[in-house]
């Protein structure tokens, strides 16, 4: 087990349920019905992410091969991809946030290149 993978799991899925619950009870009605699913589509992803995480640090003694890199990214991928989200869902209210939607591509990026670096590692492993 990797204790480090599975408590960032857990730490970003506890995240994703105040997000989420926040997403769908505390932006009714101040912002657009658009905002909010783009908020639930961050705080899935990032529930997707968590789960990733927990998962592979729970059976990481089992790969003979190192899961930071995997961690690193997949931290980037939310931070930019579900944090670039949720951001950008008040930008109605502060127009400055606005940029913060050009971010949640390169979270997505960074997320399918932490799956792909685990994919790799998974093969290259012996």
């Amino acid at each position: 087990m990797n204790n480090k993978v599975v408590i960032t799991g857990a730490v970003l899925i506890c995240l994703a349920i105040i997000f989420g619950a926040f997403g769908a009870h505390g932006l009714e009605g101040k912002v657009e019905a658009k905002a909010i699913e783009s908020w639930k589509t961050g705080s899935t992803y990032q529930m997707y992410c968590g789960f990733g995480l927990l998962i592979l640090g729970l059976v990481a003694e089992k790969f003979n091969f190192n899961l930071k890199s995997f961690l690193i990214l997949n931290l980037i991928g939310v931070i930019l991809f579900s944090g670039g989200i949720y951001i950008h869902t008040f930008s109605a209210m502060v127009p400055a946030l606005k940029p913060a939607v050009y971010f949640v591509p390169l979270g997505g990026f960074s997320m399918i290149f932490a799956w792909a670096t685990f994919i790799i590692l998974f093969i290259r492993r012996r």
